[in-house]
């Protein structure tokens, strides 16, 4: 039996601590800081599912690609394989930071990284559409520059321009009777990484990847919900989600009903490209019957369990 279960979001974005300067240090620091506050919740009795962003980094994975097509005529690397890419490397990141922050507090748990595809509607509106940003910030001069190269782009909540892609629904996690078998054995681990490599069955039954991201929220959301969990914690840049971002009348929310969120999330609180989606994860989730979901920083995890800090969304309005 599982007592406590939890999934835990970790953004990409968290795991880039300067995005001016996402040198592959800085990157590892990131993550065995998340790490080591994971593995506090571990020693505290939960037994974790991680998940994981990667928007930051297809981006880098596809400009690189881009690049080398153009300089030296490889190959693109398609988008499909590139979250594969990501879930593999990030993956290894945490799977190896979590197993030394385990170690560190006299815990030994396997750690495991499964490679998780995540089946979507080959007819979701959002192919017509994309919405979801990837790779770092452009200046306006950039993305106009970057549009006339053939990229969608979009400006994100203030922050700058990013490219887009396509960002379906999340509808069945493929692997799911391989993650409950290893959370029931006692294994800790990393699946959906990105959200999972987007896939669509065919006529006759068989998968194919697509050209798309899927948010790890909302992916993470749909996992928790299957899976049964006691709570779904989305790590991410901010200490607690606000009404009126990086406004003079900014607010800080503490613990708010699932009405509340439904109201805000309606409202136009929050922005398409950055809290909209944890904010509608969150509700999904709660609405499921999931007792409780949090969103705060990797820094303030266990001080948000607690319920010391972050932003607590329970059932009621």
């Amino acid at each position: 039996m599982i007592d406590k279960l939890v999934v835990v979001a970790i953004g990409g974005n968290s795991l880039i601590p300067d995005p001016r300067d996402p040198d592959i240090d800085s990157q590892w620091e990131a993550v065995r800081e998340t790490c080591r506050h994971i593995a506090d919740m571990i020693a505290d009795g939960w037994q974790v599912v991680v998940t994981h962003g990667n928007g930051p980094q297809v981006g880098y994975i596809m400009n690189r690609s881009e690049i080398a097509k153009r300089e030296a005529g490889i190959h693109e690397v398609p988008l499909d394989l590139v979250v594969a890419d990501t879930q593999g490397s990030i993956g290894y990141m945490l799977q190896q930071a979590l197993d030394n922050s385990l170690r560190r507090v006299g815990m030994n748990h396997t750690v495991a990284t499964l490679i998780t595809q995540m089946r979507v509607d080959p007819n979701d509106p959002a192919f017509a559409q994309p919405d979801k940003p990837v790779g770092g910030f452009l200046t306006a001069a950039e993305a106009r520059a970057a549009e006339k190269d053939g990229w969608q782009v979009m400006e994100d909540a203030g922050r700058g321009w990013r490219r887009v892609v396509a960002s379906p629904k999340p509808l069945v996690v493929n692997e799911i009777n391989a993650i409950q078998a290893l959370v029931l054995a006692g294994y800790i681990v990393v699946v959906c990484g990105g959200g999972g490599v987007p896939v669509v069955r065919n006529e006759f039954g068989s998968l194919r990847g697509v050209a798309a991201v899927i948010d790890k929220d909302r992916a993470s959301s749909t996992l928790a919900q299957t899976l049964r969990a006691d709570l779904l914690l989305i790590s991410t840049g901010v200490e607690r989600v606000c009404l009126d971002f990086n406004q003079p009348s900014e607010r800080p929310l503490d613990t708010i009903t699932l009405e509340d969120a439904r109201r805000y999330l309606s409202q136009g609180h929050f922005a398409r490209g950055s809290m909209y989606p944890k904010i509608e994860a969150a509700i999904d989730f709660v609405h499921s019957g999931g007792p409780r979901a949090i969103i705060t920083n990797p820094s303030n995890i266990t001080r948000a369990l607690h319920r010391e800090t972050g932003t607590q969304i329970v059932p009621g309005g």
